[in-house]
């Protein structure tokens, strides 16, 4: 083989280690200094770009996230009841990942296909790491929850117990509440040769029981868990006890899972039969559903009837509790045709993304403590009668959500609805929520004869009915609505504004990171750009003009664009870093992404780091580079930041030779976002806050040390050796308590 298709020893057992000679705390003391070099790394080692062992695979990478949001749930640091957040999410993740991904791999197999990805593991190879991987995740999962956060809500009063633990007292409550709520709900349905076995439906919380009638003849029934009840049954009528716990009530707080309750109450649905055995399962489907747009009359149609069939889809996962005998676990593979490998035992609760009803418990002290987001100085009238587009006017406003305040992008689309001058508001919808008050505000842009159009993603999976909903009311209304392009998800976040000024006409622009979610602005962070800059209007323009009509524009002034310019653009930007380097400066690039994926962009850093370029990736899931590597990586550093928000925003730095560009937008690097949806990056074009975003934004995520893991080469994280210090940095409180000051001053 020859040279340049090899890879030496030492980065082999790099790999193998995840070892790279420095530890990852010492790396980031050395950040500084690396990134001063002027001249690439001594000697690199000649390879080919395109070895499997230079990539980490995607799905083990997803799961890799997974544990470092557990490892939340697990951190004495953090509020007792956001611990029991964390495991709650880690619960709802593994629910998606076996919907999605999983699904996905077992469609390849069942298809014939057995292409490997970049990293070299085939369809069959990813299945087999992932159950391991898997199986080790439940079993740290149930640990948490049992050893950890258990025994320490019960020191505050909040006790989770066994029915078989209850008082005479608390069990009488339990039963009266089953009798007056839970029953009237159940539907017990038998399996016999007059009746067929019944459907179990996706996500489902299931009883799988066994009796014998009068005649001595054993039957099998399933008793599905309601979903519309509160899954930890509150017991609050209890008598006062004394307690250690330092609670703001007298009186203690007793749950018991629902499905328990059901268990001990299972006689009332099989009356004169003799109840031998119940055991809970929950089942997963595939939700992949593909939309078959080229043969679909109607989008919308075609969305809904995807929805609807994910109810049938193939079953993915079979969760059931480590008690359960095999004869039963037999029937439900044989009718749930589902395989042995596709079962994950449980010592615990099944499901536990069902914890988050605790979080509607009363206890601030057991929370993040809250905070007052701020509102940015130029969108706070100077004047009696100032209007928010004044204020554009003078300036463009950046808005780092959730630390600054969502209710301005509401403000500038209610004035938008309000303001006689405004002739026309277009805007993309990707995720709203039930509870929307921007779409509230175009409707009342309709009502005052605005002309509203509104690109609303059908396809966003798993808000598809939410959306199929607001997209029916807006064009009832008379909003003019576009569902979506073919073969491509519109999940970029534009909205525009075409204003009438004396005798011209200004376009106002609000770009985002994220979405138009009034709800998650509070708990992800994201940034959005206010302007009325007029190239960044033109562009917008034709970019509504692709999505509603018919468009093959190809040149975009400043907007970048998937799947048009974006690739290209941006590849171009850290050639030109590499160039800088080579020619003497100081090339430098900072990324702050969800996830890396593409094969061509991490093929792209390792030539950057090759050529001494110092590249700081902030990923918050999913890495399929690996950093660190001899001659391959030694000038890349990839840190992820899990804490109380979902870090969400994308920020693209290029230090550009001192000239420093940064530009924010909606795409992650992954094949889909570069080249199968419609997506923006947009610059930051006022020095001042291209400076902010260096210096305050940037510059803080990379000095974080309580919620920061290092990615070791091997693809395995590291916590800052500090990180137990909580006087350490901990970037998202830093901005919360700069909101406070720019509040306070305000």
């Amino acid at each position: 083989m020859p040279a340049s298709e090899t890879i030496t020893k030492k980065t082999v057992k790099a790999v193998r280690t995840g070892k790279n000679g420095t530890s990852p705390a010492r790396r980031k003391r050395q950040g500084a200094a690396a990134s001063n070099h002027s001249a690439p790394h001594a000697a690199p080692a000649p390879l080919s770009l395109d070895d499997p062992s230079l990539f980490i695979n995607r799905e083990l990478s997803l799961l890799r996230f997974q544990e470092r949001v557990l490892e939340e749930a697990q951190d004495e640091q953090n509020p007792l009841l956001e611990r029991v957040k964390f495991l709650s999410i880690v619960g709802s993740n593994l629910d998606e990942f076996f919907m999605v991904r999983v699904a996905g791999l077992k469609g390849q197999l069942e298809s014939g296909t057995l292409e490997s990805g970049p990293d070299g593991m085939t369809p069959s190879e990813e299945l087999t790491a992932i159950r391991d991987r898997v199986a080790a995740l439940y079993k740290a999962e149930q640990d948490c929850l049992r050893t950890q956060l258990l025994p320490e809500l019960k020191k505050e009063g909040i006790h989770v117990v066994d029915f078989a633990q209850l008082t005479k007292a608390q069990t009488e409550i339990a039963n009266q509440y089953f009798s007056e709520t839970v029953f009237p709900t159940l539907t017990p349905l038998a399996f016999d040769p007059g009746r067929p076995f019944p459907h179990i439906s996706n996500l489902s919380l299931n009883l799988a029981v066994l009796i014998r009638d009068l005649q001595g003849v054993e039957h099998f029934a399933r008793v599905k868990v309601p979903e519309g009840l509160p899954q930890l049954v509150p017991l609050q009528s209890t008598p006062e006890i004394k307690s250690k716990a330092k609670t703001k009530s007298s009186k203690p707080l007793y749950f018991v899972w629902l499905e328990q309750l059901i268990v001990n109450n299972l006689q009332s649905l099989f009356p004169g039969m003799e109840i031998l055995e119940a055991h809970p399962f929950h089942v997963t489907r595939d939700a992949d559903t593909a939309i078959q747009q080229l043969e679909a009359g109607d989008l919308l149609e075609s969305v809904e009837e995807g929805v609807w069939k994910r109810r049938f889809a193939d079953v993915v996962r079979l969760e059931v509790n480590d008690g359960m005998p095999q004869e039963i676990l037999e029937i439900l593979l044989k009718n749930l045709e589902s395989e042995q490998g596709d079962i994950y035992k449980m010592k615990g609760p099944l499901a536990l993304s069902r914890l988050k009803h605790l979080l509607s418990i009363d206890r601030p002290d057991l929370k993040d403590k809250a905070f007052v987001p701020a509102v940015p100085a130029p969108l706070q009238p100077q004047e009696e009668g100032e209007d928010i587009f004044s204020a554009i006017r003078g300036q463009d406003v950046l808005l780092h959500h959730p630390f600054d305040s969502f209710q301005p992008v509401v403000a500038f689309l209610q004035q938008a609805a309000r303001d006689p001058n405004v002739l026309a508001i277009k805007i993309t919808l990707y995720r709203v929520g039930h509870n929307a008050p921007v779409v509230e505000a175009l409707l009342e842009a309709i009502d005052n004869g605005k002309q509203v159009a509104v690109l609303v993603e059908l396809k966003a999976r798993f808000d598809e009915e939410s959306n199929i909903e607001w997209a029916r009311k807006l064009e009832r209304e008379g909003v003019h609505v576009v569902y979506g392009l073919l073969n491509l998800k519109v999940h970029c976040k534009a909205a525009l504004v075409v204003r009438k000024e004396k005798d011209r006409i200004r376009r106002y622009v609000h770009l985002s990171t994220g979405n138009y979610n009034s709800v998650t602005a509070q708990l992800y962070t994201d940034i959005g750009l206010l302007t009325c800059d007029e190239a960044i209007g033109e562009d917008c323009t034709d970019l509504f003009n692709y999505l509603t009509g018919y468009s093959a524009k190809i040149e975009y002034r400043k907007l970048f664009v998937a799947p048009v310019n974006l690739r290209d653009e941006l590849e171009q930007l850290i050639r030109r870093e590499i160039e800088h380097q080579k020619n003497g400066g100081r090339g430098h690039i900072i990324f702050k992404i969800n996830a890396l994926v593409d094969r061509r962009v991490i093929q792209l850093f390792y030539e950057a780091s090759q050529a001494g370029v110092q590249l700081d990736l902030l990923v918050r899931g999913i890495c399929c580079l690996r950093p660190g590597l001899p001659g391959v990586s030694d000038n890349i550093r990839v840190t992820s930041i899990v804490g109380r928000f979902l870090e969400h925003s994308r920020i693209f730095y290029f230090h550009n030779g001192g000239k420093e560009e940064v530009y924010l937008g909606s795409a992650d690097m992954m094949p889909r976002n570069l080249n199968r949806r419609v997506e923006l990056l947009f610059p930051v074009q006022d020095p001042k806050l291209i400076r902010y975003v260096r210096n305050e934004i940037l510059d803080t995520y990379l000095s974080e040390v309580v919620k920061a893991r290092h990615m070791n080469p091997d693809g395995t994280y590291s916590r800052d050796p500090r990180y137990t210090n909580p006087r350490e940095m901990n970037s998202q409180e830093w901005f919360i308590k700069q909101a406070a000051k720019r509040a306070a001053a305000d």
